[in-house]
C-alpha cells in the first residue's frame, strides 16, 4: 500500500510544491505556501468525483419549493433573538471572543437546557471533562441528560457524532482540533480550513446544529483563515470589559436572520442572565443634569436601545490635541469636529477631545452623530443639557441633519422612558404624533439644532 504524502500549495498561483518553503518558486511570493491533505501516492493531483450521470439535476428556481428553515429554541431568548429566531436545523454557528469572556460558558448554559428536549454533545478540546464538570457545578446546571467527548481529532469526532446523533453539537475550541490527512499542527491555517470543511459537511448531511467557538487576535479578529467566516452560516462575536459585568453578543453575519443584532448579558456568579431592559444599563440616570452628557437611541438589529454618550472637552497642553473616543469610531469624530467648527463656530483646534458612550456598548451607525456633537458643545461651554431631552440624527458635511431609518420606532422607545423632549430630524418627523408627553423638534441644520438648544 502506497505511503501518504503531504503536498503543498502555492494560494497565490495554485502551484504544486513537495515541501514547504518561506517563498514561491514559480511566483515568488512570500509566505503562501499551504499544506494540502495527504494523497495516497505520489502523482497529479485527482479530482475526485462521486456522481455518475444524471446524478445531478438543474431546476429553475420556481420549481424548488420555498419553506422557511426549520428552528427550535435555545432556551436563551437573547441568543435566539441573536440568531434570529431560534437555532436552524443543519447550521454551522461561529462564536468568538477574547479570552475570558463566557463563550463556553453560555454554550454550556445553552446545551444543558437543550438536553432537556433534545439530545445534545459537547466537545472539549481545551479542558478536561473534570474542569467541565466543574464548572456545570458551579453553574447549578442541570447535567444529567448533556453528553461530553473529550477529543481533538475531527475523524473521530464525526464518528461519535454519526453513532450518538445530536440535534446540537459544540466544539470548543476549533483551534485545538485537527485532521488526520494533515500534518501540520493544530491551529494552523490548513488544519482549521479543512476540520472545519468536513464538520461543515457533516451538519448539512446529517441536520446538526454545530457550535464552534473560535480565537481571536489581539486586533479582535477571529483568528485562523478569513474563508473560516465564509465557510460557516453565522458569525457571532462576543463583546465586553472584562471589568464590567456586562457582555454583548453580535450578530455579524447570519444566513437565516438580521445582522447587527444585539443580545445582552450581565455575568453572574450562576453564569450569564438575560438583560430584560437593555437600556437601562446604558444610562447613568444622574439626580441632576451634567454638561457633556446627552442621551440618544440607537437602533442594533431589530432593537432600539438608549444610549448615554458622554463628552469631556478641556485645553490641551500638547502640541496635538487629542480625540480619543470609546466605543465610536475616531475618524467619524474627527470629522464631526470638523463640522462643528465650520458650521457652529466652535473652534476646538487647541482643546482635547475624549467621547464615550456608557456602558461599553459599541455605535457603528451615523445615527449618533448628532449627539456626539451636543456632548461636545455642552461639555465646551460647560452648559448641562436636560437628561429628559432625547437626540438622534445623521449630520452631513455642509451641516444638514440628514434622516436615520426606523425613526417612529426609536421615538416610541423614548417614549417608554418618559422622555419629554426630542430634537430629530425634519425628514423623521411622524405625519401624527401619537407619543403622549412628547415634545418633537425638527431640525434640518446644524445651526437650527444649537438655536433649539
Amino acid at each position: 500500500m502506497a505511503r501518504a504524502l503531504s503536498q503543498f500549495q502555492c494560494r497565490e498561483c495554485a502551484s504544486i510544491l513537495p515541501k514547504w518553503s518561506g517563498q514561491c518558486s514559480d511566483c515568488k511570493s512570500w509566505n503562501s505556501i499551504e499544506e494540502l491533505p495527504a494523497i495516497a501516492s505520489p502523482g497529479k493531483p485527482v479530482t475526485t468525483w462521486h456522481g455518475g450521470p444524471g446524478s445531478t439535476t438543474v431546476l429553475t428556481l420556481n420549481e424548488i419549493p420555498g419553506s422557511d428553515a426549520p428552528r427550535f429554541s435555545s432556551n436563551i431568548d437573547e441568543l435566539d433573538r441573536v440568531l434570529g429566531g431560534g437555532l436552524v436545523q443543519g447550521s454551522v454557528i461561529l462564536l468568538g471572543g477574547d479570552p475570558g469572556i463566557g463563550k463556553s460558558t453560555i454554550l454550556l448554559q445553552c446545551l444543558t437546557l437543550i438536553s432537556q428536549q433534545h439530545n445534545a454533545l459537547y466537545v472539549t478540546g481545551e479542558e478536561s471533562p473534570q474542569q467541565v464538570s466543574m464548572r456545570a457545578q458551579r453553574l447549578k446546571l442541570p447535567t444529567q441528560h448533556l453528553k461530553l467527548l473529550s477529543s481533538t481529532c475531527v475523524e473521530e469526532i464525526i464518528a461519535q457524532a454519526s453513532t450518538n446523533k445530536p440535534a446540537v453539537m459544540v466544539i470548543d475550541s476549533i483551534q485545538t482540533i485537527f485532521t488526520n490527512s494533515l500534518q501540520s499542527a493544530p491551529g494552523s491555517v490548513s488544519q482549521i480550513r479543512e476540520s472545519t470543511a468536513m464538520l461543515v459537511r457533516l451538519a448539512k448531511q446529517s441536520n446538526i446544529t454545530i457550535f464552534l467557538v473560535g480565537h481571536v487576535t489581539k486586533e479582535g479578529q477571529l483568528a485562523g483563515p478569513r474563508v473560516l467566516e465564509h465557510m460557516v452560516d453565522t458569525v457571532l462575536y462576543f463583546e465586553g470589559d472584562n471589568s464590567t459585568r456586562y457582555r454583548v453578543i453580535r450578530a455579524v453575519k447570519n444566513r437565516f436572520g438580521a445582522v447587527n443584532e444585539l443580545g445582552i448579558f450581565a455575568m453572574t456568579d450562576e453564569g450569564l442572565k438575560q438583560v430584560s431592559n437593555p437600556s437601562a444599563i446604558f444610562l447613568s440616570h444622574h439626580e441632576q443634569p451634567v454638561s457633556g452628557s446627552v442621551i440618544m437611541v440607537s437602533r442594533e438589529g431589530t432593537r432600539p436601545i438608549l444610549v448615554e454618550i458622554q463628552a469631556l472637552v478641556t485645553e490641551s497642553h500638547a502640541g496635538h490635541p487629542r480625540r480619543i473616543s470609546v466605543g465610536l469610531e475616531s475618524n467619524r469624530l474627527a470629522m464631526l469636529l470638523a463640522i462643528l467648527q465650520r458650521h457652529g463656530g466652535m473652534p476646538l483646534y487647541d482643546q482635547d477631545v475624549f467621547i464615550n458612550a456608557v456602558g461599553g456598548v459599541r455605535i457603528a451607525e451615523t445615527g449618533a452623530d448628532l449627539a456626539v456633537i451636543l456632548a461636545i458643545l455642552s461639555s465646551y461651554r460647560d452648559r448641562p443639557v436636560s437628561n429628559r431631552l432625547l437626540v438622534f440624527g445623521e449630520v452631513g458635511l455642509s451641516g444638514e441633519i440628514r434622516p436615520v431609518p426606523n425613526g417612529e420606532e426609536r421615538l416610541r422607545e423614548a417614549g417608554k422612558h418618559g422622555f419629554e423632549t426630542a430634537i430629530i430630524p425634519k425628514a423623521n418627523m411622524p405625519k401624527r404624533n401619537t407619543i403622549k408627553n412628547l415634545n418633537l423638534i425638527p431640525v434640518s441644520h446644524l445651526a437650527e439644532t444649537l438655536d433649539a438648544l
